[in-house]
């Protein structure tokens, strides 16, 4: 089968197509002909390495050739003890612990995958798994009324956090660079703030933010969270998040401003609700632009220059 591969962590330039055996599902796995692949920050992350986690698991070398996650295509084997799902099944999921979506074959656990809703595209389906559990799970506090602040917003995650946030009632505040800033008042957003030009540090302090991309310092979010409020990172460099988990939750406890690491939990559970709402027209997909398998190495390029709005998509 074809697959983008690559051997050693760096640029885009590093990924090549090659033909490589089609994997064999084992016992309580199944064999996707993958459909569509969309991309998440932690594509680029593991492609380049860096922050330094990213390297969990790989510390010279990828520890997986092929990269891509978020997955949805066609069940076309299934291992030992699967009963789940049959052959031909329409499935999608975040097949983290495996990758492989970034080619024409990936081989997922039962845990990671559902039967992917009929009045969803694969591609649709793709962007869901892994974006939709973090956005879900990072706006799950936000009540009608709250300030809430998204940054990172006109990507993936933020691009759904932006409508959850809005569907509970809040007032939101969308932040990402100024090419984004028509796509995310489009989500939804109430105000939107450029984050080369103003510092949201700086405004009224918020009830809930959620940060997807965090490199500030931990002062300077402790001083946007108003008191009784919560601020939850998702991804950022590793200073900021290790200060966020250590000095910050110490700050927490004496200023009563909650400041925190959001371990978005995997899965069919976290993911589906959003699904369910996306089928049923009460939220947006928004898919900014789709690539064939072989031009992999320009969706992640697309997608790591900080261009997408919304999510990216890799399609078989």
């Amino acid at each position: 089968m074809k697959a983008v591969v690559y051997d050693r962590y760096g640029q885009p330039d590093v990924l090549r197509v090659e033909e490589i055996p089609t994997p064999s599902p084992g016992a309580n796995q199944v064999l996707i002909k993958v459909a569509a692949t969309s991309l998440n920050l932690s594509d680029w992350e593991g492609l380049t390495g860096t922050p330094g986690y990213a390297r969990l698991g790989g510390l010279r070398a990828p520890r997986r050739r092929v990269l891509g996650s978020d997955i949805a295509g066609r069940v076309t084997a299934v291992g030992p003890g699967v009963t789940k799902f049959r052959v031909d099944d329409e499935v999608y999921g975040d097949n983290m612990g495996l990758l492989g979506g970034f080619a024409e074959y990936a081989v997922a656990p039962l845990a990671a995958l559902a039967l992917k809703p009929a009045g969803l595209s694969f591609a649709e389906a793709s962007t869901l798994p892994q974006a939709g559990a973090i956005a879900l799970q990072g706006t799950a506090t936000a009540r009608a009324g709250q300030r809430v602040l998204i940054n990172g917003a006109g990507g993936g995650s933020g691009s759904f956090a932006i409508q959850l946030a809005k569907r509970a009632g809040a007032h939101v505040t969308g932040v990402d660079n100024a090419r984004k800033l028509d796509f995310m008042r489009g989500l939804g957003a109430d105000e939107v703030v450029d984050y080369t030009t103003s510092d949201f540090t700086r405004l009224e302090p918020f009830d809930l933010i959620l940060d997807l991309v965090a490199h500030r310092s931990v002062f300077a979010y402790r001083r946007a969270v108003a008191r009784g409020g919560r601020y939850l990172c998702v991804g950022g460099t590793v200073r900021s998040v290790l200060r966020v988990v250590t000095v910050g939750a110490a700050l927490g406890l004496v200023t009563g401003r909650r400041l925190g690491l959001l371990i978005a939990r995997e899965g069919p559970a976290y993911f589906e609700p959003v699904a369910e709402q996306c089928a049923a027209g009460e939220l947006g997909i928004h898919i900014d632009r789709t690539f064939p398998l072989h031009e992999a190495a320009q969706a992640l390029s697309y997608l790591g220059e900080g261009r997408a709005l919304g999510k990216v998509v890799v399609a078989g």
